[in-house]
């Protein structure tokens, strides 16, 4: 798969310690737009100003005259535009444009330009002209590194060949430039027919300089949208620089690596009647080499031109807190409920401002961990913005000044000329489809399948599995004992002086071998035990439905109230239809285990042992399976469990391969997990739900034996399951996210 192009753009590669897909941001945004839709230069130098206003939340490197990054995003400026290009344009909406970052070297740069006009002729659509893009680094102040990763600026003017215009010719440049960015080594900021974006490797009043366009007085908007970045752990370059073509982000994802790989696996079922021709030329939806802003903006792109209104797709990727808010209107609820079984959010401390040329708006995270203010001016100008003071206004042309609240979105449409409320936004969305009925009719709640019991095994039976798992008596007497006793894990000391399992000689698990991450940025941790309202456990497991297309049966997922599952618990799973009632469910448990003795060595005895577990997981999907349970609970001196966060990521990047990951829910069944981390890593890497029986099985052997005092069975389970998910919620506050 082809990286996104960031040439010329230098970016180093992973080196030591450092990975260059590491993306975190503490930015300045904010946004500048005229309510009633009147366009006028005016806005474009508020916009300005309010960048400039922005420079100390901007970075520069050890030249203080090369910036992090900094744009922004204006509405297509049709006058000047039409004076400047050099041919006779179609009417304003009926013509895209953008510009491309080339390779600076003219003969590379003619053969993106063919390549590119090649491409669309493909889509239907004709390149008009080219424009060279005029820049004056020097009266900019542009400093040395920043002019040598500097690539060609070049503008192409594009339409269709059968006049299309509004969405129907945003989709057909989407598709363009993203088969461009793929093929060719060019990267567009915009390519658009609504909005355009002026931005780059500079410090914010370097933009006004740098770009000539920007002080012309033929270029007007009603809206600018304007950023200034500071990089944490990643090369600045032209390309990362914002905005990008539908958002500015103040902030981080600390969900990142799980959204791409979901986003990626989800591909299989993308298909949408307004994305016309084959929606895998557009693939992969999320670039290699993208920050965690430029991920979230492609996202976002696909949801909107598939057919979703903006905050809609907004509100898809960034739910309010909705699991644990009792009060919430339950259509509300239900629009978000339904959406979860779609995708999971995009969670982590976020300012997000976005815009479609039309609507223009901003959102917080649902902690609200990014604070934003805006003001409504008596002339129709409303401001938004990181901090207070990016604009002079006068405090008696203020009507209405407020701040950004966790979950709440702020949102003003220039086609109707006003701000739209906030639980109108909500009731509109929540109204446009029956969520409520299709919940209703689809999805099952885990306590509503019937009660399963399973066997004690005998003192015996359960030593056995201790020693094949490599349980120790600390695991028993330190760990498990106080998780059982109290529903807490044990506290203890902030160091350790235990090897590190790649230096170790002796054998470790393979858990061992990864440690937990933080968030930055998000530091201190999140205060999940004061902020519980926003704080969730819960999750689904089962088939996903087609992202683009609403259907009811896309709920057809069982609700888990948490990812840890006791023995009977996950009985229920296994025998989800064994009463008749749930047609279409079935449960299929695969061994995950391979031969003691054989030809080979024991490696090759796994790997080939995986690829068989693969090929019967891959036929029971094909048979209609919905959940499929990885077990080594029928180990024996024969045959040896593979482990089981290797079998888990093998099943997984199995079934993204074959495209059949999102049919099919996977739940892990094994009897070498006691820890926290042991099953966060397993969830981290594929399960739905972790069942360590084991865990469990010897809690009630401690019980027999007298370890744990005056406790039942039930309940020690249960406080075991209470210190886990606590745990577990510990390691997400670290991360700085809200829902597992």
């Amino acid at each position: 798969m082809r990286q996104l192009p960031i040439s010329p753009a230098p970016r180093p590669a992973s080196r030591g310690l450092h990975r260059a897909t590491d993306e975190h941001d503490a930015c300045g945004v904010a946004f500048v737009v005229d309510v009633h839709g009147r366009r006028g230069h005016r806005i474009v130098e508020l916009g300005l100003d309010a960048l400039c206003n922005l420079e100390h939340r901007g970075a520069s490197g050890a030249e203080a005259d090369t910036g992090d990054g900094a744009g922004i995003l204006l509405q297509v400026p049709d006058a000047l535009y039409r004076a400047v290009a050099g041919v006779s344009l179609p009417p304003a909406g009926a013509y895209g444009t953008g510009i491309g970052f080339l390779p600076t070297d003219p003969v590379a740069a003619g053969e993106v330009a063919r390549g590119f006009e090649r491409l669309a002729a493909d889509e239907g659509l004709r390149v008009l002209a080219w424009r060279d893009v005029p820049s004056d680094a020097e009266a900019a102040g542009v400093g040395p590194s920043a002019r040598e990763a500097m690539p060609a600026l070049r503008q192409p003017f594009v339409a269709s060949a059968d006049g299309a215009t509004g969405l129907d010719l945003e989709r057909r440049l989407w598709f363009l430039r993203k088969r461009a960015e793929r093929d060719l080594d060019v990267y567009f900021p915009s390519l658009s027919g609504r909005t355009v974006v002026y931005k780059g490797m500079l410090t914010a009043p370097q933009v006004r300089g740098f770009f000539p366009d920007l002080t012309d007085e033929r270029t007007d908007t009603a809206l600018a949208l304007v950023h200034s970045r500071f990089s944490t752990n990643t090369f600045p370059s032209w390309p990362l620089a914002h905005p990008y073509r539908y958002v500015a982000h103040n902030g981080e994802i600390n969900t990142l690596r799980g959204n791409r790989n979901w986003m990626r696996a989800r591909e299989a079922l993308l298909a949408s009647d307004l994305l016309p021709g084959d929606l895998a030329r557009a693939f992969p939806i999320v670039s290699e080499g993208a920050s965690d802003s430029a991920s979230f903006d492609e996202v976002l792109e696909l949801l909107h031109l598939a057919g979703r209104s903006l905050p809609h797709a907004v509100l898809m990727m960034i739910p309010e807190a909705w699991e644990n808010h009792a009060s919430m209107d339950p259509a509300r609820r239900a629009f978000y409920a339904y959406h979860a079984a779609l995708m999971e959010p995009w969670d982590g401390p976020a300012s997000i401002a976005f815009t479609d040329g039309t609507v223009i708006g901003a959102v917080l995270d649902r902690n609200g961990l990014r604070p934003s203010r805006y003001w409504v001016t008596a002339d129709g100008l409303v401001v938004m913005a990181s901090e207070v003071g990016v604009l002079d206004v006068a405090p008696e042309q203020v009507v209405t000044r407020g701040r950004l609240q966790p979950g709440r979105m702020l949102l003003v449409d220039t086609a109707r000329g006003c701000l739209v409320d906030d639980d109108e936004i909500k009731a509109e969305l929540a109204a446009e489809h029956p969520y409520g009925e299709w919940l209703a009719a689809q999805q099952i709640h885990f306590d509503d399948l019937p009660p399963r019991f399973t066997l004690t095994p005998q003192h015996a039976s359960v030593v056995t599995h201790q020693r094949l798992f490599g349980w120790t008596d600390e695991d028993l007497e330190v760990l498990l004992g106080p998780m059982a006793r109290t529903g807490a894990e044990p506290i203890g000391s902030m160091g350790t002086d235990t090897p590190l399992a790649v230096l170790s000689a002796r054998p470790r698990l393979l858990y061992d071998y990864f440690t937990q991450m933080f968030a930055q940025v998000t530091n201190p941790p999140l205060d999940a035990i004061r902020e519980e309202l926003v704080t969730s456990m819960a999750g689904t497991v089962g088939p996903e439905g087609n992202l683009l297309e609403p259907r009811p049966e896309s709920a057809n997922q069982i609700v888990l109230p948490q990812p840890v599952l006791t023995n009977e618990e996950l009985a229920k799973l296994l025998y989800v239809n064994e009463d008749g009632t749930r047609p279409g469910w079935a449960s299929f448990a695969v061994d995950g285990l391979f031969p003691v003795h054989g030809e080979g060595t024991p490696g090759t005895r796994m790997a080939a042992a995986l690829d068989g577990i693969c090929a019967r997981i891959s036929a029971a999907v094909a048979d209609g399976a919905k959940i499929v349970v990885l077990s080594d609970r029928h180990s024996s001196p024969e045959l040896a469990p593979v482990p089981a966060l290797l079998l888990t990521a093998a099943v997984h990047h199995h079934l993204v391969a074959t495209k059949d990951r999102t049919r099919v829910g996977l739940v892990v069944e094994t009897g070498e997990a006691r820890e926290v981390h042991h099953l966060a890593l397993l969830i981290g890497y594929g399960a739905a739900a972790v069942n360590p029986y084991l865990a469990f099985e010897t809690i009630e052997d401690l019980i027999r034996d007298g370890a744990l005092g005056h406790i039942t069975p039930r309940r020690a389970a249960r406080n075991y399951v209470k210190a886990c998910g606590k745990g577990v919620v510990k390691i997400m506050s670290k991360m700085g996210i809200s829902k597992i």
